[in-house]
């Protein structure tokens, strides 16, 4: 009985590693591609990699960075946002700036307060005051005369009835007298005038340099504030509310470098692609005349022919596709700008890679 049990328990053995190596040595259909290859559609067309940028007629994004230096105090756009030339994107802290710029309005104020007032001498009640003593010392004038007067009659009829001092201090009453109506006239004459010509001229310098200065303050107050130089979309925010921005841009702790605050680009309905052609393969780039091209999105089947906008005629190292500014390369490229006809329902943005291929 043992034995017989033995022997099934082995033939169930024997049938069941049967019927796996059966079942695994079936060949399953292999599953479709995802997507197709990328494949040259022109006979002697010639590879480049591209990136999707917006539509500029020179350069590529705009990358904006503030020309002082503060921290981010609002943003006043997101992502994605369409945006109207003039409009404001981020505000810095400028509470000092604006503080400086106020002090410079009020003494700019001052100084065109004080032209008005010397342009507008002489008062009225100054002038009224110096023509009262014109006439005060006309009557002193009088009054010492008519001393004089009897003092020398009164000698000429006994020359005992006064002294020759008295006759003297009488005399020179007089001539002071005259003295004292002369300077009441002439400052009447100097009131009467108003301001002098080179105090006019040169408080209006001080008045104008204190404009200029504050015009400078108010120019620079408008720096702390970033609008949109152009109509376009807002592609990234680089920084937020609390952190310092300066001319360098903000600080990215993932790359450990220096990023615009803000990158605009045009209307994102006009997208262009700019490719890399690798050096060697610059002789045999076709005439600009000639010049086709089709772009090929990666992970997909989609491919788009594109239209020749311009060469930009400077090659450079090839650098701009990893962002990598302290590389050392030595492969160098020619930079040739494509326009897109992007389908509406096809997904493609600014920054996106592309495979690219040219021919006639």
């Amino acid at each position: 009985m043992k034995h017989k049990l033995i022997f099934a328990v082995s033939l169930l053995g024997i049938l069941a590693g049967a019927g796996t190596a059966v079942f695994f040595s079936i060949k399953k259909p292999p599953l479709p591609p995802a997507f197709s290859p990328v494949s040259n559609p022109y006979g002697s067309g010639i590879y480049a990699e591209g990136i999707v940028e917006s539509a500029q007629s020179s350069g590529e994004n705009i990358n904006m960075y503030p020309e002082v230096a503060g921290t981010v105090k609002e943003i006043l756009v997101s992502e994605g946002q369409l945006v109207k030339a003039g409009q404001p994107l981020i505000r810095l802290d400028d509470s000092i700036q604006r503080a400086t710029t106020e002090q410079q309005a009020s003494q700019a104020a001052a100084a065109k307060a004080l032209l008005a007032e010397l342009k507008a001498e002489p008062r009225k009640e100054t002038l009224d005051v110096a023509a009262a003593q014109v006439a005060s010392a006309e009557a002193t004038l009088n009054t010492a005369q008519d001393t004089y007067q009897k003092d020398i009659a009164a000698y000429q009829m006994d020359p005992r009835s006064l002294s020759k001092d008295q006759l003297d201090s009488a005399t020179n009453a007089v001539a002071v007298a005259n003295a004292n109506l002369e300077v009441a006239r002439r400052q009447y004459d100097l009131t009467k005038a108003g301001a002098w010509i080179f105090d006019i001229q040169n408080q209006e310098r001080q008045k104008n340099a204190l404009e200029q200065s504050h015009a400078a303050s108010s120019a620079l107050l408008g720096k702390y504030t970033l609008r949109a130089p152009r109509d376009g979309v807002v592609l990234s925010i680089n920084t937020i509310v609390g952190n310092y921005a300066s001319p360098q841009g903000g600080y990215d702790t993932y790359t450990q470098g220096a990023d615009p605050v803000i990158t605009l680009a045009s209307s994102p309905a006009s997208l262009n692609v700019r490719c890399y052609v690798d050096e060697i393969l610059v002789p045999r780039l076709p005439l600009a005349s000639k010049m086709r091209a089709q772009m090929s999105i990666r992970g997909t089947n989609i491919k788009i022919p594109l239209d020749f906008v311009r060469v930009q005629p400077f090659v450079s190292p090839k650098i701009e596709l990893s962002d990598q500014r302290q590389e050392r390369v030595d492969v160098r490229v020619l930079p040739v700008v494509f326009k897109i006809d992007k389908p509406a329902s096809v997904n493609l943005y600014p920054g996106e890679l592309v495979d690219v291929y040219i021919g006639e």
